[in-house]
């Protein structure tokens, strides 16, 4: 990559997070703890930021995405409702502040963070504070008081980065914003950060290969691996779409107008995903 191609996509990282943060995260959020299994929960809260998982074990806890740093404190007073055990991990999905925004805070208190290769250098390129201490490239195990989670990168799909947390020993997926749950939260495709809507389906289609009965999303409720699949089916058909209404000229405007309906698109898909889209698919 010659050093224009690399400026112009450091400069489109950055915007695509700033859009984010401009949209976000300017104050704490109300937060709920969901108990999954005894020693598995789900810092929730609605739409944005996103979900963070909490594996509790007697050596430490492991944290999957860490929310806004304005929510730092908030996340870790829920995680102390059920545990006084230290942060030992935190694990990113992906770059967006909104799961990664509390690692310098979480870094401070003495945990490691982990994330794809992609997703740090992401970060990097972002300015964004506290990059990872610990990357890999296609799986990573972290084995903690006995328990584990298994890290896998499967391929391009909301950024080129996104990983999921898988926990064996409890059948749960933590998907992370590979898959969003609910009306208000359908395929965010950020392009500026790598990501793919063709390449989508097939890295969830990968992702569905592992033994899991219950998913935590990026965004939403906690559910079921039936609904990850209907979300997977969804990713072709907005690709499928696209390609038929490229195919019959249809413009910019019209392209935007079926995404927002058919799909529920709102701004901030068609700001960071449109363009991106009607020039990806062919």
């Amino acid at each position: 990559m010659n050093n224009r191609n690399t400026l112009a996509t450091t400069l489109l990282v950055a915007l695509a997070g700033a859009f984010v943060y401009g949209q976000f995260g300017k104050e704490p959020v109300k937060l709920d703890l969901v108990k999954v299994q005894d020693d598995l929960y789900v810092i929730h809260n609605d739409f944005v930021p996103g979900n963070t998982t909490a594996l509790i074990t007697s050596d430490g806890v492991i944290l999957v995405d860490d929310k806004f740093e304005v929510d730092y404190a908030n996340v870790v007073a829920q995680l102390r409702k059920v545990t006084k055990q230290p942060i030992k991990y935190v694990v990113n999905t992906h770059y967006h502040g909104d799961h990664s925004g509390s690692n310098a805070k979480m870094q401070a208190l003495g945990a490691r963070v982990v994330s794809s290769e992609k997703a740090r250098e992401r970060l990097l390129a972002g300015k964004q504070s506290g990059p990872a201490d610990l990357t890999f490239d296609e799986r990573m195990r972290i084995r903690l008081g006995g328990k584990r989670v298994d890290l896998f990168y499967r391929g391009r799909g909301h950024t080129d980065g996104d990983i999921v947390a898988y926990f064996p020993q409890h059948r749960v997926l933590a998907a992370g914003d590979l898959f969003a749950f609910g009306d208000a939260t359908p395929e965010l495709i950020d392009y500026g950060g790598g990501g793919s809507a063709i390449e989508w389906p097939g890295t969830l289609d990968k992702v569905l290969q592992l033994d899991f009965d219950v998913v935590v999303p990026g965004h939403g409720v906690v559910t079921t691996k039936e609904e990850m699949r209907r979300f997977r089916a969804s990713t072709q058909a907005l690709v499928g779409r696209v390609r038929e209404m490229k195919t019959q000229k249809k413009s910019r405007e019209e392209i935007e107008q079926m995404l927002r309906k058919e799909f529920k698109w709102a701004d901030l898909h068609v700001q960071m995903g449109l363009d991106g889209v009607i020039k990806e698919v062919p």
